[in-house]
């Protein structure tokens, strides 16, 4: 299936695009190209042949486990009072304390 100037306009509209009228045969030209390079793909012998017998390679997305092992949930308390004073050079009960902006007044 082609992908004609209609199609670049209507896909740009909904992607809210703004597409000068010199770029849309352009994007055609292109889309068109991934587009034929996908039949291509689609043609690609999958088969896999060992010691005489055929089968289907294993597609990537059939590896449910594949990836590293996830470690689990856990919760540690964090005591602000003893942390804040490695932080900033300047805390108070727990709080970093920061200088007032010179854009703020006096209060």
């Amino acid at each position: 299936m082609a992908v004609t100037e209609i199609d670049i306009r209507k896909i740009a509209d909904l992607a809210r695009l703004s597409l000068a009228d010199e770029e849309v045969p352009i994007m055609a030209a292109q889309l068109n190209s991934i587009l034929a390079h996908m039949d291509v793909l689609t043609k690609v012998n999958t088969e896999e042949s060992i010691d005489g017998v055929t089968s289907d390679v294993e597609l990537s997305s059939d590896l449910k486990d594949a990836g590293a092992p996830l470690r689990g949930d856990a919760v540690a308390p964090v005591q602000m009072n003893t942390t804040a004073p490695l932080l900033a050079p300047e805390s108070e009960d727990g709080f970093i304390l920061v200088p007032r902006l010179s854009t703020h007044e006096d209060m």
